[in-house]
């Protein structure tokens, strides 16, 4: 019975085993859990964009397209990711995307055009305050997390629109961090053709724009989704990104339960809150939900490969 192994980037050890005439079976040997706060995050930044450069090539050939678009915000995750399209398929068939709203923060719009003119990248400005302000019209006293939503989902809708024009695929931009905990606007930034950096968390993402030569203020400002004056990541979520990567590193990459992460020191109220966002948030992360009335059901029972077929 031969066994085969894959060290990751980081943490735990994939195994794969051929039982003769039965199935494959994959397993993963859970590492044991660190001492202390030693949970650590770090990983080898040469081979992560080695892996993901040849993953964005790889995966947007495969389509037939060539070309690719990002919305650049002048923030830390799309600059990684307009680095990253950059190398994988050259300046000229990326496109920069920048949409700024009116209360948008002047420097991102001059960050986001620095980093399209550092990478050479194609860039189109389009300004979302006529579409936004035009559907507001009607709900004047609209909060700022519908607003919000909607400045998203308009955002995502240019993106499309500039895909379907240039015959390119979009790229995501959320990390780990922000799909576990839901933290994001579903058909919003939520939604893209491939997500490079959906499985490394926001320190994890810091790591590599040093790595990609991101500027470094860019690195060192407060994330913001730049939604409404103010606005800050962590003054959302309720905790800072360093806290929460390292805890949801511990509850879902080592399968850590939660009365030993308050042992490593974590407060039974970060705990709780942040098992409650990754339960009430997997629908952000899933298809729709489709009433079963059939023996194969998309999603439930027909399940292919994305790339099937081809």
């Amino acid at each position: 019975m031969p066994h085969y192994s894959n060290r990751g980037l980081f943490g735990a050890t994939a195994f794969l085993t051929v039982r003769r005439g039965g199935p494959r079976l994959w397993a993963v040997k859970r590492p044991p859990a660190p001492a202390g706060h030693r949970i650590h995050l770090s990983i080898n930044r040469e081979l992560t964009e080695a892996l993901l450069v040849d993953f964005l090539r790889r995966e947007t050939l495969r389509t037939g397209l060539k070309r690719a678009v990002v919305g650049v915000s002048g923030g830390i995750d799309s600059a990684v990711v307009l680095a990253l399209a950059v190398k994988a398929l050259g300046p000229r068939s990326v496109v920069g995307a920048l949409l700024p709203y009116r209360t948008s923060s002047p420097s991102s719009l001059r960050d986001a055009r620095q980093l399209v003119r550092r990478f050479s990248a194609l860039v189109v400005e389009v300004d979302i305050t006529p579409m936004v302000d035009a559907y507001f019209a009607m709900a004047p006293d609209a909060d700022p997390r519908r607003r919000g939503n909607k400045m998203a989902r308009e955002r995502m809708a240019v993106l499309y629109d500039l895909s379907a024009a240039r015959g390119a695929l979009v790229l995501g931009t959320s990390n780990k961090t922000e799909l576990l905990l839901g933290y994001g606007t579903i058909h919003g930034d939520l939604a893209s053709a491939l997500n490079p950096l959906g499985d490394l968390y926001k320190t994890q993402v810091r790591q590599l724009a040093r790595h990609l030569g991101i500027p470094p203020r860019i690195i060192a400002k407060r994330p913001s989704a730049d939604l409404y004056p103010g606005q800050t990541d962590e003054g959302e979520l309720g905790f800072p990104y360093a806290r929460l990567d390292r805890l949801l590193y511990f509850l879902v990459d080592l399968r850590g339960r939660p009365e030993e992460a308050i042992r490593l020191g974590f407060s039974r109220r970060m705990v709780a809150s942040v098992r409650e966002m990754i339960r009430t948030s997997q629908f952000k992360r899933r298809l729709p939900l489709i009433a079963k009335l059939s023996d194969r059901t998309p999603g439930v029972d027909f399940r292919y490969p994305r790339d099937w077929g081809v």
